[in-house]
Order: structure tokens, then sequence, then C-alpha cells
């Protein structure tokens, strides 16, 4: 059996863009070596599973792989272990070094980590692992509901199945590996459980292991429908489809009471009265399915199902392929509040993509409201399927903002990468963008001085955000009035990352690319004929923004507000002449 290796949506963190001094020659050839013959040692495993260490100090390169308990077939663990590697190597590196200097792979069929730091190192001398690897978490969005009674029943069953799975993989040698299935016997549906320990762990230290995962589990997110929860050395997973390839190797569930015998005398009752159904005409059933059928292919609901299934089959079903084949998001660091979210997740979120909740039309996709069933109200935004350069901009926007939290810039919510379907889930904000305020008539007499100042210090101090208080500094290159979205209290949060690029903290000097990007207007000179562009790009763009919120006026184009032509060549009168034209109702602070 020939199996796709590589994930969906790779659990997948690149950490040597954190090391503060470049990649020494010599550690990218060690890396380079380990991945010519890891995979290899791994598929020749007993256990598909394999450590080593190569190099000499201080170039030294630690790692470990391991396929899942039931990849059995010695080819397809060895393609996974493979792939997994080329597509790591084939990442771009950080600024001003040579190669990623660690990796950590969380995935579907196997799981690859590399490091210049000894992850194979023991705490006191035991095979315990770590106690610093701090454990990775992925959850469902969604919740279990229903009745109080049912919902404390099936989280205690699904408590149970992990309990007794963590259990059953400790004592499994060699492999420590197990799988589980709870059924409730209601109209919940099952949960699928999976726990798995490198096979190097005593059974006692890979119980310790899962045990401490499992107190990750707290009474809030004992809801979920599923979590995946990981560090080095072992990881267990649930979810309420299979996602695994064998058949569970236990199972936990209501013990049901043998069916009654059947009482003689209402068997020959029934068979009696089943001799009697001859005689209703059966020309009414034929005419009844088809009556319905015609009702059925013509009505807006089966025109939404088949649209839907149509997206579903193109996309891909994570039940059934876990999401595998597809491109690879990387982003560095960890964060628990980022969700990869199943296709089908959205699809229902947003009634199948449906015109009626249409926010927008971008360059690079379509953009919709949505609603999770627990009422969580999400914008989608949709990249077109064609576009390149969206998806290159879609994992852009997923490695930068997943990791930036301020209250002036939109928040990411997670992402869903399944075949060619590629998309980005925010934070819903009932006002759209600035644009829709600034440049509308009507709209437009509603802001006044005060409300023009909270918006203008609130993309002040995202932009100041960006540039100065993050751990990434980041410049955004395509600052303008509709990428600025507006909460229900008017205040502004930057938006759409795709352009932005990361900068050193240290390093206010001009960096130059040879594909000038943004929207012209807000460029700066420099940046537009050559390609330079720094910190001072982004204030330059800022500038433009607040002129074109004082008079009401796009950069260029339009005779609005005044007989010029371009808003940034203005030189008539003040700033105050210009905003008290547009602004009848502000007042004269300025």
């Amino acid at each position: 059996m020939k199996m796709n290796t590589v994930a969906g949506v790779l659990l997948l963190f690149l950490l040597g863009g954190l090391t503060p001094s470049p990649a020494a020659a010599d550690v990218c050839d060690n890396i380079q070596q380990v991945a010519a013959t890891l995979p290899k040692n791994t598929s020749s495993s007993p256990v598909h599973f394999a450590t080593t260490i190569f190099g000499q100090a201080p170039d030294v390169v630690y790692a470990l792989a391991l396929c899942r308990g039931d990849v059995l077939n010695d080819t397809a663990c060895g393609e996974c272990v493979a792939n997994t590697f080329a597509k790591v190597l084939s990442q771009t590196p950080p600024p001003q070094q040579q190669c990623r200097t660690a990796a950590y792979y969380y995935g579907g069929s196997c799981r690859l980590f590399y490091s210049v730091d000894d992850i194979l190192a023991r705490s006191n001398n035991t095979t315990l692992p770590n106690v610093d690897d701090e454990p990775f978490t992925l959850w469902n969005v969604n919740n279990f509901t229903g009745d109080a009674d049912d919902i404390r029943r099936i989280v205690g069953l699904k408590q149970e199945l992990l309990l007794e799975t963590v259990q059953r993989a400790a004592g499994a040698e060699p492999r420590r590996f197990a799988t589980g299935v709870m059924e409730s016997g209601t109209t919940f549906p099952p949960v699928y459980s999976l726990a798995q320990c490198t096979p190097d762990l005593s059974a006692g230290d890979c119980q310790a292991c899962l045990r401490r995962l499992l107190g990750t589990v707290n009474s809030t997110m004992a809801l979920r429908m599923g979590a995946q929860i990981h560090v080095i050395r072992c990881y267990f997973r649930y979810e309420t489809y299979l996602f695994y390839d064998s058949q569970p190797m236990l199972r936990v569930g209501p013990s049901s009471p043998p069916a009654p015998a059947p009482n003689p005398a209402a068997v020959a009752k029934h068979k009696r009265r089943m001799s009697k159904l001859w005689a209703i005409p059966i020309v009414a059933v034929p005419l009844a399915a088809a009556a319905f059928l015609c009702f059925l292919f013509y009505s807006p609901w089966f025109r939404r199902y088949r649209k839907g299934r149509a997206m579903r089959l193109q996309a891909g079903s994570r039940r059934t392929q876990d999401l595998q084949g597809d491109e690879e998001l990387v982003w560095d660091g960890k964060n628990s509040e980022f969700t990869v979210f199943d296709f089908e997740q959205v699809l229902v979120a947003t009634d199948h993509f449906s015109e009626e909740n249409k926010l927008g039309q971008g360059g690079f996709g379509a953009v919709y409201k949505g609603q999770f069933p627990d009422g969580l109200q999400i914008a989608v935004k949709r990249l077109a399927s064609h576009s390149g350069q969206g998806f290159t901009e879609f994992k852009n926007e997923v490695q930068l903002i997943a990791k930036l939290q301020h209250r002036n810039l939109v928040r990411l919510l997670g992402c869903c990468s399944q075949e060619e379907e590629k998309i980005l889930v925010y934070e819903y904000l009932p006002n759209k963008s600035l644009d829709f305020f600034v440049f509308d008539e009507s709209r437009r007499a509603l802001m006044d001085w005060s409300k023009l100042l909270v918006i203008i210090e609130g993309i002040a101090h995202g932009l100041l955000y960006l540039h100065k208080h993050s751990r990434l500094r980041v410049i955004h290159r395509d600052l303008k009035p509709s990428n600025i979205l507006l909460d229900g209290e008017m205040n502004p949060k930057i938006s759409d990352f795709g352009l932005a690029k990361i900068f050193s903290s240290n390093n206010t000097d001009r960096n130059t690319t040879q594909r000038v990007v943004g929207t012209y207007g807000y460029m700066a000179p420099e940046y537009a004929s050559e390609g330079i562009f720094s910190i001072k790009s982004d204030v330059f763009s800022f500038g433009v923004l607040v002129l074109e919120i004082l008079s009401g006026k796009r950069n260029s184009g339009s005779q609005q507000c005044g007989g010029f032509i371009n808003l940034i060549g203005y030189r008539k009168g003040g700033l105050s002449s210009l905003m008290h034209r547009c602004f009848p109702r502000a007042t004269r602070q300025i």
C-alpha cells in the first residue's frame, strides 16, 4: 500500500528563525546528511522509529523520526519521513541564515524532529521526556451540545476512552501505540482516539508522558469534539471521525441488555397484517417517489447541497484523507489559540459560500460572513484557487498574524488548507472597512472629529506595535483604508498581512526587493520606483491614509473636496481647511 504521506496542514514549527546568530555552514551540511539517512533508518526499524546524532560540536544535529503505529508498510513509512524532510528543507530560511536550525513536525502518518539543541536528552538520566518540552495543542472548534445530563455522560465516556487508550498504549510492546472508539448509544457521534509514545520509553514513562498531556484537558476543553496534544516523545488525539487506517483496538460505551425474545402470538398477528398489504395500490409508491425527487431536485436546498458536495469533492474529505497531499503551512513558535478548521466546518458556517453571505471581493479571493454552531460569527477569506500568488500570501499571513496580538490588529482565528482550498478565518467585524465610511457621502456625515481621532490613533498604535513592540518587527507594505477594519464600536484594526515583511529588531536600514507589491498612491516614492522599503514606507502610507480620512477624498482621481486632482500634491490652505470642507460636523480642534 502506497500512502500519500504529507498531511494537508502540517503542524510544523521551523524554529531556526528564532536563532540569534546565523547557522554555520557545517550545521546545514549536517542537517542534509541527517535528511539523507534518517528516512531509511526509520523504515528499516521493526518499530519504525529512529534517532540520530550527527556531526561534531558545536555543529551537532539531533534528530528523531517516528511513523504512526498503524503504518506497517516500510516503504510508506520511509517515504513519509523523506517527503517531510524535503518539504522542511525547501522552506525559505530566515534572514541571515543558510538553513533552519530546528523543525518540529507533528503530522498524520509520521513525526519528525531535528534541532541543534539536544532534543534527545532525558531529564535526571531517565527515559522520561524533558519536562521543558511544552505541549502543542490543537482543538476542534465545535463543542458537544445537548442536554446537560447527556453532555456529562458523553464527556465522562470520552475521558474513560482516553484513559483506557493511554493505558493500552503504555502497555503495548514494542510500538507503544493504541487506538479506540467510544460509542454513546445515542445520537451523539462516536469518538475515535489514538495514543502513541516513542518505543524507547518504558511502560511507566510512556504512561507518565501521556497522562501529563491528559492533564491539559480541563473541564472547559473537555467539551470539545476533537483535540491533538503533542510533545516530542508522546501524543494523543481524538476526533468524531476515523482519522487512522486501522480498526480501533478497544471500545468504550454503555452496555446494552440483550433484546427480549419475540412473543409468538404477536409474531403471528404481525404476519397476518403484513399479508394484507398487497391490497395497497403499488403504483402509489413510485409516483410519490417521483414527485418527491422532482421537488427535491429543483428546490433551493438541493441546489445548495449539490454546490456544497461539489466543493467537498474538489477539496477532499478530511474524514477519510486526513488532509493528505495538500500544501504545507509553516509558522514559527507555538500558538494554542490558533485552530486548523476542517473545510466542511467552514462550508456549513458560510452556507456553502452563498452569495447572501458574501461581504466583498478582493484581488486574491472573496470574503464571506459565517457563523459556527456555537454562535461565533466569523469572516472567511477564501483565496481564488487559480491564484498562485494568493497561496504565497496565504502562507505569509498565517506565519505572521498568528503570532501578532494587539487590539488594533485583526485577529486570525485559524485556517483551512485542503487540496485547492486555501481559507483564512478571522474574527467578524460588523462595520466592514474604513473606506465604506470615508468615501461615502451619507456615512461620512456620521463621522465627527472625535471618531476620526480615535480611528487615526488606533491605526498609529497598531503600526507602532508592528514596527517596534512586536517580537517579529513587521513592515505591512499595503496600508490603505480598505485594509483597516472597524469593530462594533468603530475601533480600527489593521488587516491583510499577505504582503508584509519581517525585519530584525535592530534593522532600521532600508531593504531592497525586486518584486514591488502594494497599491500605487500609498507607496513611498523610493519603494515604487526602486523597490527600496523600510518602516518609513509604512509611515508614508499612514500619512496618505490620514489625508484621506481628513478630506474624505481618495488620494487621486477625484474632484469632490476641492478643485485639485492629486491629494498628495495638495498645497492650497492647511489641513483644517481641507478637513472643514468634507466634514462639516467636525470641530476645529485640528
